[in-house]
């Protein structure tokens, strides 16, 4: 066999001929396509290349010397891309290469073991054929959209022409993974193989094909349907423009990346290859260098610093977390009691009724059986985690457990009293957490024999779908309370943001101000259709009143009561805000709020709300510039989000954007909200929000903070980025 190079790719040629391109970084724990390893693969795809012309090479297998495959390319090197020119040639070189690859006049193999992401991808799809392993965790994908650009390596035009339009633009345009079962599905692989012989199983299968080419892979085998569809100019043309309105739907136009990907393919039907990369090209590098690729690669690269932090400075080894506790089975502790058994922790839930335990594990049930429905696990498995959640009225078994999260009512008395019931009961080290969503965690700590044990461990509802974890840390919380939660929360698939103790703490305090001004509008006669369009064509999830309602009109009227004591009359809710609070609506989980809700799903605005609110609101709507509405709900955010970074609840500006982001679906595409603030610069933000004083009142009033950063002419990211780990 020859020698390998000490390089990766390193390439090794057996004595049958075989060529083994290794993919191991030494320097990485995952394999990235970096420039040094794409011009290494062209050396490598050279060689390889000659050793076909002279036979010494027969056939060539891409595989991997780590736990995964290739993950993708380098981040890092997109960033750094400036204009379209050169993210066009950029696309271009990858493009060559891969083409080059994929002409090799042998029979070519990657064999995908562990994540397979990207140019990882891209560089599968320019292979003759494709093996994946079932080990867990291995998936394939193309997530490219989500960073603001298009695969441009040639994996926009082959991936449709291997596995069909449909099922391609479902991966392309969302980015979503595959495992080996869908992936085999699609055709997007010829085959799963056993992890425990994947290696020797996958040369066995390359070794069968040398010598045997006159048949080539299909790639998916599609319906004679879906071929008449999908292969024909008009059955094309549907596809594609149905596409483009599901993402206007989804998107509002905001994110162009998938709307590239549709151009891109509906221009290069018919077309050959070389010509379809070329369009490729030219759209990658428009998305490349564009603002809203640049904030998307921003957001990845808070949520990588957040995936690889432990939540303190220095070394700290976190509790390993086996088995937990949830006091309180309503839904969030149900919620909370069926992620943890998703994630192979056993659970024990807690309350004081049955009719509460009982409610807690069929809430629990209903999210299993929604998982089995959508496939992400087996009936078998959903069985199996569930058998893992236990339900009591007594504290039994807490003398084992690693962490209790404490979910009861919003009550301070209730939970300073479960807290010390089970503090006595668990053993000396279990991590004691609370899931408050607004009271003082240090309030909380007097009741307790060893607070150091003590934390917030604030989720978001609904707890399987919202990925923000608030690790809250309170004056007397240690080092290794916080780093467990911290661990625990990213085991659980969650992003956390440690946090100081505060009224509100992050999000929370920052949403107030927000939803407290779209009451100030109600009140000045605007209707609620025109202030929630105002936040959701400026890139929200929802407008700031359907959020009250997907909240609770209750819960929010406690918190904003809470805030209101503790800040004061800027925080002083809205007369609107008040009167809904005081009628029997409880927004979507009663059926009535500002909207109307039929099982969950909301019909429209309530035509009488505006009676409900009565003396509150003006008997006439009155027409206010959708540029005011928004203007004054995002400066409310910007403003307290600057006071949340003065009071040191928060680290680093880009601890409150990521907050933000995974905690209320602030637009991505937009970087944050202060790198927005950034964008605009505090100069123009407090000119914005002195306006606004001297029209509306002293809760526009600049913070000191924002004063400091304009007379400075400094921005929030430079005054406040986020510390080395």
């Amino acid at each position: 066999m020859a020698s390998p190079s000490a390089a990766s790719p390193h390439l090794e040629i057996d004595d049958h001929g075989i060529a083994h391109v290794i993919f191991d970084d030494p320097e990485r724990s995952a394999n990235v396509l970096t420039e040094a390893v794409m011009r290494r693969l062209e050396d490598v795809q050279a060689e390889i290349e000659s050793g076909a012309q002279d036979e010494t090479v027969k056939g060539v297998l891409f595989r991997s010397g780590k736990s995964s495959f290739i993950v993708g390319a380098d981040v890092d090197a997109i960033a750094r891309i400036e204009s379209p020119l050169e993210g066009a040639e950029a696309a271009r070189e990858g493009q060559a290469l891969y083409l080059a690859i994929e002409r090799l006049p042998i029979p070519t193999v990657a064999a995908i073991n562990g994540t397979c992401m990207g140019g990882g991808t891209e560089l599968a799809l320019a292979c003759r054929y494709r093996l994946i392993s079932d080990a867990p965790g291995t998936k394939m994908g193309l997530p490219e959209v989500q960073l603001g650009i298009l695969p441009a390596w040639g994996g926009t035009t082959r991936l449709p022409r291997l596995i069909g339009l449909q099922a391609a633009l479902d991966l392309l345009l969302t980015g979503k993974t595959v495992d080996g079962r869908k992936a085999r599905r699609l055709g997007l692989v010829e085959d799963v193989l056993p992890a425990s012989t994947f290696a020797s199983a996958s040369e066995a299968f390359l070794r069968e094909r040398i010598g045997t080419e006159g048949k080539l892979p299909t790639g998916a085998d599609r319906s004679f349907f879906k071929r008449i569809v999908e292969d024909t100019a008009p059955g094309r043309a549907i596809i594609l423009r149905t596409a483009r309105s599901r993402v206007m739907d989804r998107t509002g136009g905001h994110y162009p990346a998938p709307l590239k990907i549709i151009d891109v393919l509906s221009k290069s039907a018919g077309r050959s290859v070389e010509k379809a990369l070329e369009y490729e090209a030219l759209a990658a590098g428009e998305l490349i260098a564009s603002r809203v690729s640049r904030s998307l690669i921003h957001v990845f690269h808070m949520r990588e610093a957040a995936r690889k932090g432990t939540g303190v400075e220095g070394e700290v080894d976190p509790r390993e977390v086996s088995e937990m506790a949830v006091l309180g089975a309503g839904v969030m502790g149900g919620g909370i009691a069926q992620l943890a058994a998703y994630n192979g922790i056993r659970v024990r839930m807690k309350d004081i009724r049955h009719d509460a335990v009982a409610s807690g594990l069929r809430y629990a049930r209903s999210l299993f059986d929604k998982a089995a429905e959508r496939r992400k696990i087996s009936s078998r498995e959903a069985d199996q985690a569930m058998d893992l959640i236990s339900g009591s009225l007594e504290y039994t078994g807490f003398a084992q457990l690693d962490l209790v999260v404490e979910a009861v009512v919003e009550k301070m008395g209730v939970k300073r009293t479960v807290l010390a019931e089970a503090e006595a009961l668990v053993p000396e080290g279990c991590v004691m957490t609370t899931n408050t969503s607004t009271l003082s965690v240090d309030e909380m700590a007097e009741a307790l024999e060893r607070p150091r044990d003590f934390c917030g461990m604030h989720f978001f509802n609904p707890v399987h779908k919202m990925p923000l974890v608030e690790v809250v840390r309170g004056k007397h919380s240690s080092d290794r309370a916080i780093a467990t939660v911290y661990a625990l929360s990213l085991r659980l698939g969650k992003v956390p943001i440690v946090v100081n103790d505060g009224p509100g703490f992050l999000v929370n305090r920052i949403l107030g101000p927000y939803l407290n001004e779209a009451g100030h509008l109600l009140a000045e006669g605007a209707s609620v259709e025109s202030i929630d369009r105002a936040a959701t064509e400026f890139g929200m999830p929802m407008g700031p009143l359907r959020l009250v309602d997907e909240v609770g009109i209750d819960i929010a009227r406690h918190a904003g009561e809470v805030l209101y004591e503790a800040f004061g009359d800027r925080m002083k809710p809205s007369g609107p805000l008040v009167s809904i609070g005081e009628t029997d609506r409880l927004g979507t989980k009663g059926g009535l709020g500002f909207y109307r809700y039929e099982n969950g799903k909301e019909q429209g605005v309530d035509p009488d709300v505006y009676g409900a609110l009565g003396d509150a609101v003006p008997s006439e709507r009155r027409t206010i510039p959708e540029e005011d509405i928004r203007a004054r709900l995002v400066l409310m955010m910007m403003n307290e989000a600057s006071r949340v970074l003065d009071d040191g609840v928060a680290a680093s500006a880009a601890d409150v954007d990521l907050a933000m982001i995974m905690g209320t679906g602030f637009p991505p595409f937009r970087g944050g909200l202060l790198r927005f603030a950034d964008e605009l610069h505090p100069r123009l933000v407090v000119e914005r929000l002195r306006e606004y004083e001297a029209e509306h009142g002293e809760r526009f009033a600049p913070s000191s903070l924002l004063l400091r950063l304009a007379s400075s002419d400094q921005r929030f990211y430079e005054a406040f980025p986020a510390p080395e780990r």
